[in-house]
């Protein structure tokens, strides 16, 4: 049997005991075995298969997999409660000024100011809620007003 179909063979077999531990390390020995596979099947000498597969291993385990490690506990940012409010647009329910107002945002009715102090937004204008402070929302115009 050829080696380079023994490195093939190895990295199937280490490609499907990756997808049951989900290790992250036998599936970067895989991908090594692959490139000894390839530099068999181009007919390069045992050693140097051998080699490759070393130098392919410690590439991945010391260089991508830290990678990857670091990229999958990040995990995606969920904002909720209030902070999930900022960013999101409402419509002014009554006139919005820098002392009060009232908006509808998320389907709920929210005191609001403007972050502009000289600023007067009127009914049925759309704003944005730039932030939360306590129980009113922060909300700027979406759009130049008249």
């Amino acid at each position: 049997m050829d080696a380079w179909l023994v490195w093939l063979v190895l990295a199937v077999v280490l490609g499907v005991v990756e997808v049951f531990t989900l290790t992250f390390v036998l599936g970067l020995l895989a991908a090594a075995a692959l490139v000894a596979a390839l530099l068999g099947a181009v007919g390069l000498p045992v050693a140097v298969q051998i080699i490759g597969f070393v130098a392919a291993s410690a590439a991945g385990v010391y260089l991508v997999r830290p990678i990857m490690r670091r990229q999958l506990s990040r995990g995606p940012v969920v904002r909720s409660g209030v902070e999930g409010l900022v960013g999101r647009s409402a419509v002014v329910l009554q006139p919005v000024d820098r002392d009060r107002g009232l908006i509808k945002l998320s389907g709920e009715e929210w005191s609001a100011r403007s972050i502009d102090e000289d600023l007067v937004i009127p009914v049925g204008a759309h704003v944005d809620v730039m932030e939360i402070d306590g129980a009113t929302a922060v909300v700027y115009p979406r759009e130049a007003l008249p």
